[in-house]
């Protein structure tokens, strides 16, 4: 079952709508999706593992193709097999399957905005990030998460959608939303 909590929020660019999401990030309507990654490209598990099974490996060959890539950058590939026209890798953690700092968090959130952004994007899923094999509590992860799209100043980006299966990261992000109001 999928629930859609929204609110509005304007930036001094211009509005950028957020929308909580409890389902798969496959099942957005949106024009790309997140993988929270690692810097060298490789999808092994999480939620990078469900976009790779779905995508084909094709996406992961074109973003290993662009590795190294730091935390705090993201880049675009296609989204091979899916139906979005990009997949937006940004790093959490340098190393797969590491233990990250919360900072990290906010450093990918801000990197993928940022790419979609400036790829002309005007709608974009997150997952949260961090949180699998990260370690980053749900808490933590919003509160980062949400700064740094309440502070981002876009030029075309007008959707952001926070979806995820956990229903503790969906709370976090409803919480966190209903707090920074």
């Amino acid at each position: 079952m999928t629930s859609i909590f929204q609110s509005e929020m304007t930036s001094h660019a211009s509005p950028i709508q957020i929308e909580i999401v409890h389902g798969s990030i496959l099942d957005v309507e949106t024009e790309a999706i997140v993988n929270a990654a690692n810097s060298h490209g490789t999808m092994g598990g999480g939620v990078a593992g469900v976009i790779r099974r779905v995508a084909g490996p094709q996406v992961e060959r074109e973003a290993r193709k662009q590795a190294p890539i730091p935390v705090g950058h993201a880049i675009l590939t296609s989204g091979g097999n899916t139906r979005f026209r990009f997949i937006v890798h940004a790093p959490t953690m340098p190393e797969p399957a590491m233990r990250i700092p919360a900072i990290n968090v906010g450093l990918a959130t801000k990197a993928a905005l940022k790419c979609a952004d400036e790829a002309g994007l005007t709608s974009i899923a997150l997952p949260g990030m961090g949180t699998g094999v990260g370690g980053v509590s749900p808490e933590e992860a919003a509160q980062h998460m949400m700064r740094e799209i309440r502070s981002f100043q876009p030029r075309s980006l007008r959707r952001v959608i926070l979806v995820d299966i956990d229903p503790a990261m969906v709370q976090a992000w409803r919480e966190q939303l209903v707090r920074d109001a």
